[in-house]
């Protein structure tokens, strides 16, 4: 486990952009003995998350919030050949974002992460269309397609992508995850758009792709709960240096 005085110390130069002191504290997190995947799923993504909720609470200028992005996709791209190299699982995911979707560090870090568990991987990002999506899905047939989100304005398309791939049936195999801000904000949104999957991170998105029977709706929500708690924990272990950061 990460302790928080390490992330709370990355996350101060963060959101000022000074890449060489960020970089600094994630080499001593690495010369402590912590994995790059723990420093992904631990350091990187609720980090990450906090600066999404910050900015979208108008805590941080735009600014702040594009150089803290900068700065961790930097971060993510030399820890990527780091992580480790797991069996292969003879198991393919497609990962994409929604069409208007800027923020692709999230979907990026899951792509990294399924790679290194074992899965043969394509990350689409974003600014595709549904037809784009559909197209490369007919070709690489998937287990599994990820939609990536973060914002309430594209809920519609979305929900359309899903209802889509739905109506068509031409994959009765492939299941659908959702994962992103956009889904952990709205409680049960996934099931409205009859999402096969949710994950709210991307260590439950590695778990619950890996599990081969159907989760249920009850154990999803039950998951969603887990994760809110420990969101508010983690925004109430920044509350100080966040305060130190925006002086």
């Amino acid at each position: 486990m990460i302790e928080q005085e390490l992330i709370a110390r990355y996350l101060q130069p963060l959101l000022k952009g000074d890449r060489k002191a960020c970089r600094s504290v994630i080499e001593e997190a690495m010369q402590k003995g912590i994995p790059a995947n723990s420093i992904y799923t631990e350091m990187i993504w609720p980090v990450m998350v906090e600066i999404e909720n910050l900015h979208r609470r108008d805590k941080i200028s735009v600014i702040q919030e594009h150089l803290a992005t900068r700065v961790n996709r930097t971060i993510i791209d030399q820890l990527q050949n780091k992580l480790p190299r797991r069996p292969q699982r003879n198991k393919k995911i497609a990962i994409c974002c929604a069409t208007e979707e800027i923020q692709e560090l999230g979907a990026q870090m899951m792509t990294d992460l399924f790679e290194s568990d074992g899965w043969e991987v394509r990350f689409l990002g974003g600014g595709l269309t549904n037809e784009d999506i559909l197209s490369f899905s007919n070709e690489y047939v998937p287990d599994i397609l990820l939609i990536y989100g973060t914002t309430p304005k594209q809920a519609p398309e979305v929900r359309r992508l899903i209802d889509t791939v739905k109506s068509v049936n031409a994959w009765p195999d492939m299941r659908i995850m959702v994962s992103g801000g956009l889904f952990n904000r709205a409680e049960g949104l996934w099931e409205e758009m009859e999402a096969d999957l949710y994950a709210g991170t991307a260590t439950e998105a590695l778990l619950v792709a890996a599990d081969e029977n159907p989760v249920s709706q009850a154990a999803q929500r039950t998951i969603n709960r887990r994760k809110k708690r420990k969101i508010v924990n983690c925004e109430s272990e920044f509350n100080n240096i966040k305060e130190e950061a925006l002086v």
